[in-house]
């Protein structure tokens, strides 16, 4: 115990930084799905809407974040775009930033190689158009109007997937994956609440409390926030992805922290009472 005491209180700090490195790492490559994650009634609340509509139905995503905020947001668009294809609905997707044009993109092509869906009749991305609450607008009035092309620059009328579909009437359901605004509040404020659909969330950690309150008053129908919710989501879908591999990740850095300071408090206290 006298020789190990000295050589634990100078260890070299770049031991430390390598074993909080393999702990963040290692769940990274090899997801651990550690126990104790419990799904809250907020992210079900999404789930089970999503759920309930009937085959076929449409579903209305808005990917309204950008790159800096894909480790929170990315990986729930990914889960809800799955869950839509296994109830076999119409995704039918927009953005209100420029900056998650591409993230929708790559979300929607990810998700439809997995259950062999085919663009413009399983799923359509409308993309991006400036004057976001214009936007919403428009899209309550006439879709084809607002879009008459979409991303890819088809010719919105002719998409399959959009026959339902002339305008937010005929939504019944929609989630907003959003990072600040435009974002959840818009969609409530100049879309459910005038044209009379369902409105779920995705927040990134510093927006979510703000929204809260829209779930409290019932105008949210469930809010899937940041990586933790998103890895909820994926327990719902018993499909683990990227969020439950970055909980994993976080937990085992959390611990191996709190081991270290515990354990370099217990040889401290040791050192102070061995003989000189």
């Amino acid at each position: 115990m006298r020789w190990l005491i000295p050589r634990l209180l100078n260890l070299d700090r770049r031991i430390i930084f390598l074993a909080v490195g393999l702990a963040i790492l290692l769940p990274i490559v090899h997801p651990l799905k550690l126990p104790g994650l419990k799904v809250t009634q907020a992210v079900r609340g999404v789930y089970d809407r999503i759920e309930a509509l009937p085959p076929g139905s449409p579903l209305l995503l808005s990917f309204d974040f950008d790159p800096a905020s894909k480790p929170e947001l990315h990986p729930m668009g990914v889960a809800i775009v799955r869950h839509a294809f296994r109830r076999d609905l119409k995704v039918i997707a927009t953005s209100l930033w420029i900056t998650g044009a591409g993230l929708a993109e790559d979300i929607l092509q990810t998700a439809g190689r997995e259950f062999n869906k085919r663009y413009g009749e399983d799923f359509v991305f409308l993309g991006w158009q400036p004057q976001p609450i214009n936007v919403i607008i428009g899209l309550g009035q006439d879709l084809y109007k607002t879009f008459p092309r979409d991303y890819r620059g088809n010719d919105t009328r002719a998409l399959p997937a959009l026959q339902q579909v002339s305008s937010l009437r005929d939504i019944r359901y929609m989630v907003d994956l959003a990072a600040g605004s435009p974002g959840v509040e818009e969609w409530i404020v100049y879309g459910a609440d005038k044209y009379g659909f369902k409105v779920g969330g995705g927040a990134t950690a510093v927006i979510e409390p703000g929204l809260r309150p829209f779930l409290q008053t019932g105008q949210l129908t469930g809010l899937i926030g940041a990586m933790k919710g998103a890895a909820e989501y994926e327990a719902l879908l018993a499909q683990p992805g990227t969020a439950t591999a970055g909980m994993d990740a976080l937990s085992l850095g959390h611990m191996l922290v709190i081991l270290l300071v515990i354990l370099s408090n217990v040889v401290y206290w040791i050192s102070r009472r061995l003989p000189g």
